[in-house]
């Protein structure tokens, strides 16, 4: 059925001229935008349609509707360990020790819940694509378990297929019972190409490589990486420059910066994006601009752990892809892209100065700049062709109050809400603050029992 939005206070496209149309008006025909401008110009055939009740018409007065966002970076699975009292205090290094070995504890069903748990607090806050980087499979657990959980949300989902190898028996951070062997890794990665990635447009499911990070896995790995990347046509993604002692490590171990040993192991490119990159150099700034090499940018999580203030104004100057991550439930304890975008102006301007990042950037970053960085070309802005990934934001609350003569810039500068209404691929999934495709009281309930068995079994063990 057709789908139609119209009377939106305001409709932020994200198009090529960044129009914001007062009074507009969409056109939805499956998943794909049909239409977009104001209402009092809407085409007589959708007005018949409209009229003889053959289109699904949804009411947007009082709201102020956008693009999707898109998230570039999570750890689904850590929403089963927030602010674990070992962990609340510790930088990167420290926080992952802490950790590891509670994670070494999951099990099938807690990746499955867990996904759909961080999906569900994703989508009410306004997303509606994500990726999410999951590197270690304890206990029979696969990426089958995410991908699963995400086809029965109806979430747009880039399945990042981690993976840890270099264990501390070898100088690696994890610890060894967290770790894979190298051929299996590759074999998992082939089979989970092959069976899940769809490269078409639209695509609601797309399959990215990803070892973990310099700290945990090997050259080679990432090598072999890139070139089944390449081969198959599918990204790659890992994490890097997070932080000092990511930083010396690399340095101790490989006798470069990130971004050298990044380029050297043929991790640089359109198709590539890498998290953090809060210690990226000006020497690597240049080469991710240069070849178009993608930035997830986890302002919270930079701020829980201490890592720093990312360099993304300077990055986007010149000319490097950045998206927005919220990261992992356990380093940000929150998943909110909404509040992740918020986060990102104000961090700017802490380092920057107040015109370091305006409100109508991070919006484009949490947009445009994720789809740039996941390499799509069909999400992230509202015009004809486009994916029907739309989200519309209440503008009645008190929240907004006082914020009336500029209600985009106040999405950003305002408390975060969560959406009244969040479509996609053309299907409804979030109407009046209700997500429709999960019955969200008895997986939070799930959530929570799982969260205490894993935290429970670990301390059993003696972790």
């Amino acid at each position: 059925m057709t789908l139609i939005l119209q009377h939106a206070d305001v409709l932020v496209t994200m198009d090529a001229q960044r129009r914001e149309i007062a009074d507009g008006a969409l056109v939805a025909n499956g998943p794909a935008i049909e239409w977009v401008g104001p209402t009092a110009e809407l085409p007589e055939q959708y007005r018949r349609l409209i009229d003889d009740g053959s289109a699904e018409v949804i009411d947007m007065r009082g709201h102020v509707v956008t693009p999707g966002l898109v998230n570039t970076h999570h750890h689904m699975y850590q929403s089963l360990t927030r602010a674990v009292p070992a962990a609340q205090d510790a930088e990167l290094f420290g926080w992952l020790t802490n950790l590891y070995m509670i994670w070494a504890h999951l099990t099938p069903e807690m990746i499955r819940v867990s996904t759909q748990t961080a999906m569900a607090e994703l989508m009410l806050s306004g997303c509606t694509t994500t990726s999410d980087h999951l590197y270690l499979y304890p206990n029979g657990s696969r990426l089958d378990d995410s991908i699963e959980a995400a086809q029965q949300i109806g979430m747009r989902f880039h399945a990042a297929r981690g993976s840890m190898s270099v264990g501390r028996s070898q100088g690696g951070l994890p610890p060894d019972v967290v770790v894979e062997t190298e051929p299996a890794i590759l074999r998992d990665s082939q089979r989970l190409v092959e069976q899940y990635h769809d490269a078409s447009r639209h695509a609601m499911l797309r399959v990215v490589l990803a070892p973990c990070s310099p700290f945990s896995v090997s050259r080679d790995l990432m090598r072999e990486s890139a070139v089944m990347a390449r081969h198959y046509g599918v990204s790659l993604h890992t994490h890097l420059a997070e932080n000092d002692n990511d930083i010396a490590y690399s340095r101790e171990k490989f006798g470069m910066t990130p971004a050298q040993y990044a380029e050297d192991l043929g991790w640089v490119g359109h198709d590539v994006w890498h998290a953090h990159c809060v210690k990226l150099d000006e020497e690597g700034v240049a080469l991710f601009a240069r070849t178009g090499t993608g930035v997830a940018h986890c302002p919270c999580s930079n701020m829980r752990l201490a890592s720093g203030i990312a360099p993304i104004r300077r990055m986007r100057d010149a000319g490097v892809p950045v998206g927005l991550g919220v990261d992992g439930s356990a380093s940000n304890d929150g998943a909110h892209m909404l509040g992740e975008a918020r986060q990102a102006m104000l961090l700017q301007r802490v380092g920057f100065g107040p015109a370091a990042m305006s409100a109508r950037e991070a919006l484009e970053i949490a947009t445009l700049g994720g789809a740039r960085v996941l390499n799509r070309d069909d999400i992230g802005a509202l015009a004809p062709g486009m994916s029907a990934d739309i989200v519309a934001f209440d503008m009645s609350g008190v929240g907004f109050a006082g914020a009336g003569h500029d209600p985009v810039a106040a999405l950003v500068f305002c408390t975060p809400a969560n959406v009244s209404t969040s479509i996609i691929n053309g299907r409804p999934v979030v109407r009046d603050g209700v997500l429709l495709t999960a019955d969200l009281p008895n997986v939070l309930a799930d959530h929570r029992r799982l969260a205490r068995m894993l935290f429970e079994g670990a301390q059993q063990a003696g972790v």
